[in-house]
């Protein structure tokens, strides 16, 4: 157990026993310690996915000169870490080596961990370094509820209040991975921030998803979406069926919308695979990927959350099977100049590739179809594969009704 106490479990308790804002100076000191590193950064990934902001050993702060930003397009020994979410060690010369490893927490991308070594190399010293990186993910996972620290690490540039309101509705996880599922969301936002949201949440039955979109630009537009969000949230913690759910978030917007509407779906999954259902309020219809083809899913669609005439929304049942992919995503996905992007085709295309970056390709998309400038309106998408019930879930164990 001596090697232990220099890896994961001496790493966690060296930044527990520090202030929060210095863990990062912590995970490297403990390397330059260990392995004579001469430089030890990390690389936080942006909130879109498309470039890493440096952080060097020494922690910045707010205020100070903007940290290094590296583009992942292209050829970038950065993405390729990201996308294989494997440790790469390259010549660095005079002997030396750079070693990179992933960031990651339950399948969410957080960033790189990068450092230089004086010397090759040995399959102990990579080890290490991934238990480092791994110890990482875990101590930026926590810290982060203390300090605006790592809000700010993956902030390319300035934040205006709308899209503060509205990254604060967004799941503090954009990725997630349970034995049934792997689940990743990205949302590009608009110019002047329309009303864009996803979320999810996991029980120890169902997996809950959403994506909404509410009418309307700026902070009236993330006004709204705080509705939905948090009438969703408030009813599904509640143990609200589908239907009822579905019924407040309408509701909310009736009473404080000020005349408002959203389109919006709501979906809950049985983690055993007993029932899949969903709400459609006059929002796209959903893309299914099943055996290389992909279809548009042919759903009722019942109207906007915030229109009077709607009565009872309707609950659908849903044909969801392992190895399934499904894509929920909002209108800015294909609006405008963005309608240049094929889902259908880039589904098909990154078919072998994880929901993690089959939403950075699609995001992508959508941002290299505006010229990289931000698009016109919130462009969203949530992915999700569905691998079937984990082996731990027998055939008495039924999940609640997701309507009951």
């Amino acid at each position: 157990m001596a090697r232990d106490r220099t890896g994961l479990s001496y790493v966690l308790e060296a930044a527990e026993n520090a202030a929060p804002v210095h863990s990062l100076d912590v995970v490297a000191r403990d390397l330059r310690d260990r392995f004579d590193a001469r430089f030890v950064s990390f690389l936080f990934l942006d909130i879109v996915g498309r470039r890493l902001l440096r952080v060097h050993d020494t922690a910045a702060e707010p205020g100070q000169p903007p940290a290094e930003q590296v583009p992942l397009a292209g050829s970038s020994i950065y993405d390729d870490v990201l996308r294989s979410q494997d440790l790469v060690v390259t010549a660095d010369g005079q002997d030396g080596h750079r070693v990179l490893a992933p960031v990651t927490n339950r399948g969410d991308t957080i960033g790189v961990l990068e450092l230089f070594l004086p010397r090759a190399t040995t399959p102990e010293v990579r080890t290490q370094v991934h238990e480092a990186a791994h110890a990482l993910a875990y101590i930026i996972v926590t810290d982060r509820r203390f300090t605006d620290l790592y809000h700010w690490g993956n902030r390319t540039g300035p934040v205006s209040l709308s899209a503060e309101i509205q990254r604060q509705l967004l799941p503090s996880a954009s990725c997630c991975e349970a034995p049934e599922f792997t689940l990743a969301g990205a949302l590009v936002p608009a110019s002047d921030i329309a009303g864009d949201t996803y979320d999810y949440s996991l029980d120890t039955r169902t997996l809950h998803l959403s994506i909404t979109d509410a009418m309307g630009h700026d902070v009236s537009a993330s006004l709204m979406a705080t509705l939905l969000v948090n009438a969703s949230r408030g009813a599904r913690r509640a143990g609200a069926g589908l239907a009822e759910q579905a019924r407040q978030i309408h509701q909310a917007l009736l009473d404080h919308g000020h005349q408002s509407l959203a389109t919006g779906q709501l979906l809950r999954i049985a983690l055993d695979g007993t029932r899949s259902q969903l709400v459609n309020a006059g929002h796209p219809r959903p893309y299914l990927l099943r055996d290389g083809a992909v279809t548009e899913l042919a759903l009722a669609v019942n109207l906007p959350f915030g229109i009077p005439s709607q009565g009872a929304y309707q609950v659908q049942d849903l044909d969801l099977r392992p190895g399934d992919r499904l894509l929920l995503h909002t209108d800015g996905m294909q609006e405008r100049d963005a309608d240049v992007v094929d889902l259908p085709a880039l589904l098909r295309k990154t078919e072998a590739e994880h929901p993690r970056e089959v939403v950075r390709t699609l995001v992508g998309a959508v941002t290299d179809a505006y010229g990289g400038h931000p698009p016109k309106d919130d462009a969203t998408v949530l992915c999700l594969d569905w691998h079937g019930p984990a082996p731990t879930h027998t055939a008495g164990e039924r999940s609640t009704p997701a309507d009951a």
